[in-house]
């Protein structure tokens, strides 16, 4: 247990696939614009994350290393295919408003990359929790992300419609400026920076 709750923790915060390994910064720049967003790519990401995980570990010993890679993107192709018709059934708003980025998770540098460098190369129950830290992980990062774009960017922050809180003062006035993309590489920026200030992300 103690190895897996190692390989757990670590996407959390020693290898945060956002705010330490860089990568998924496509969908983290894109859609944390909202709260709303932000929770549905996590949710995709977890799923396709641990689905592909899962089935790649089951598999690994029986792919030839010639056809790994195109192996493996079939796999994540496939739920990521699952979950846009989930979405697009059952949340149009929702798959509306992700829109391109969707399927996009198809070449998400997070999820080909734990199928390649950890699920390939790792037994069931390890890469189930090296799938559920890194999607963890890239959910707490762009979900800190968008509270701060949406709050700044409009005055107030809302989840599915229900208000959670407001500022009448950036109501008013919001910062309309973090809602654009240039917002994003700010916020994202100066998390970076306050990170690496407090410790929390170590400098090379």
């Amino acid at each position: 247990m103690g190895k897996w709750f190692k390989e757990f923790i670590k996407g959390l915060v020693l290898s945060n696939p956002i705010f330490v390994l860089a990568l998924g910064l496509c969908p983290a720049l894109a859609v944390t614009n909202s709260l709303d967003n932000a929770l549905g790519m996590s949710a995709a990401v977890i799923f396709v994350l641990l689905c592909s995980n899962v089935l790649v570990a089951l598999i690994r010993t029986w792919v030839a290393s010639i056809v790994r890679i195109p192996v493996f993107i079939v796999i994540i192709a496939t739920f990521v295919t699952m979950v846009s018709l989930t979405f697009e059934a059952y949340m149009p708003v929702l798959y509306e408003s992700l829109g391109i980025y969707l399927p996009l998770i198809v070449v998400n540098c997070i999820i080909l990359g734990r199928a390649e460098a950890f699920a390939s190369r790792n037994r069931l129950s390890l890469s189930v929790a090296d799938a559920l830290g890194m999607g963890l992980g890239f959910t707490l990062a762009i979900v800190i992300i968008a509270v701060i774009r949406e709050t700044l960017g409009s005055g107030s922050l809302s989840l599915f419609e229900h208000v959670l809180f407001s500022f009448p003062v950036l109501e008013q006035q919001p910062v309309s400026l973090f809602l654009l993309p240039a917002g994003a590489f700010l916020v994202i920026g100066l998390l970076l920076a306050a990170f690496r200030r407090v410790g929390l992300i170590k400098n090379e």
